[in-house]
C-alpha cells in the first residue's frame, strides 16, 4: 500500500453520479484535500487497496444505494478497522444505515460539505487549518 507523500489529507471519493462527482472533488481540493475518485465501487476498492487514505467517502444515492455502500464499508472496515469511512447521503438514508463512522449530508452547500469532511478527518498537530 502506497503512503501519501503530501502533507494534505487524502480522500477517496466513490460517487456513481457522473455530474456530481467532479464538483465534489473540486470542492474538496479547494478545501485542501488530495482527492482520488471513481464512479465505480469495484474500482474504488482497488484504489483503496493501492493507497492509504485518511477518509473513504462513499456517496449513497437513495435507499437503493445502501446495500452497495454498506458492502463496501464492511469490506474496508473488516480489512482495516481503523479506516475512517463516511457516507454522503440524505437524511433518510442516514437513519437507515449504521455502517460508516460518519455521515455527510448532501444538501448542496459546498462550504457545509467541505466543513463536514474537515470535521471527520482529524488535523495533525503540524497542520494548519484554512
Amino acid at each position: 500500500m502506497e503512503t501519501p507523500t503530501s502533507s494534505k489529507r487524502a480522500v477517496l471519493h466513490i460517487c456513481t453520479r457522473e455530474t456530481i462527482r467532479p464538483l465534489r472533488d473540486q470542492v474538496l481540493r479547494l478545501s485542501g484535500f488530495t482527492v482520488d475518485s471513481t464512479l465505480n465501487h469495484a474500482e474504488g476498492l482497488s484504489m483503496f487497496w493501492a493507497r492509504q487514505y485518511d477518509l473513504v467517502l462513499i456517496d449513497v444515492e437513495g435507499e437503493e444505494g445502501i446495500p452497495h455502500a454498506e458492502k463496501m464499508c464492511s469490506e474496508i472496515k473488516t480489512a482495516q478497522p481503523q479506516q475512517l469511512v463516511a457516507f454522503v447521503c440524505n437524511w433518510r438514508v442516514a437513519i437507515l444505515t449504521d455502517c460508516p463512522d460518519e455521515i455527510v449530508r448532501t444538501e448542496f452547500d459546498p462550504a457545509a460539505f467541505a466543513r463536514g469532511v474537515h470535521d471527520i478527518i482529524p488535523t495533525s498537530p503540524n497542520q494548519v487549518e484554512n
